[in-house]
């Protein structure tokens, strides 16, 4: 099954950091995949996001996803619910002396054919996308 985790510590509050985070729509910012994504309805548990992001040859791919957990300043998780994988992703936050800590995690249950053919770019793909926090990193600091 492949799996990505990174932490970070960023120099912000758990509320900054969360509500940051906690809005889909900032991702583009940060996460270089998004091609696109709106988000249906308010912010909190059940919300769900439509989104985009670069395929193979740089294609668009549906990838659309649902907030599964919802805990301010705390934690946050979501399932993708379009797309040919299907992960699930889980934030992390944690006050620190100088900060915030964030921990993302993504993991992805692929089996049979896809597991064979899918295994590594889809291990790829969730390294980049966790390694991504240091983007938010920079940008939160800012």
């Amino acid at each position: 099954m492949p799996e990505a985790v990174h932490t970070v510590r960023i120099n912000r509050s758990p509320a900054d950091v969360f509500a940051y985070f906690a809005d889909g729509e900032n991702d583009p910012q940060w996460r270089p995949s998004v091609k696109e994504i709106s988000r249906s309805g308010p912010i909190g548990p059940g919300s769900t996001y439509r989104q985009r992001i670069a395929g193979p040859g740089g294609r668009a791919i549906p990838s659309d996803y649902r907030v599964t957990a919802y805990e301010p300043d705390s934690h946050l998780a979501f399932k993708v619910t379009a797309g040919p994988v299907r992960p699930v992703g889980d934030y992390r936050f944690a006050p620190v002396d100088d900060g915030t800590e964030v921990t993302f995690k993504l993991s992805a249950d692929l089996s049979g054919l896809k597991k064979l053919l899918m295994s590594k770019p889809v291990q790829h793909s969730m390294n980049a996308e966790v390694a991504s926090l240091n983007r938010a990193k920079n940008i939160l600091e800012r």
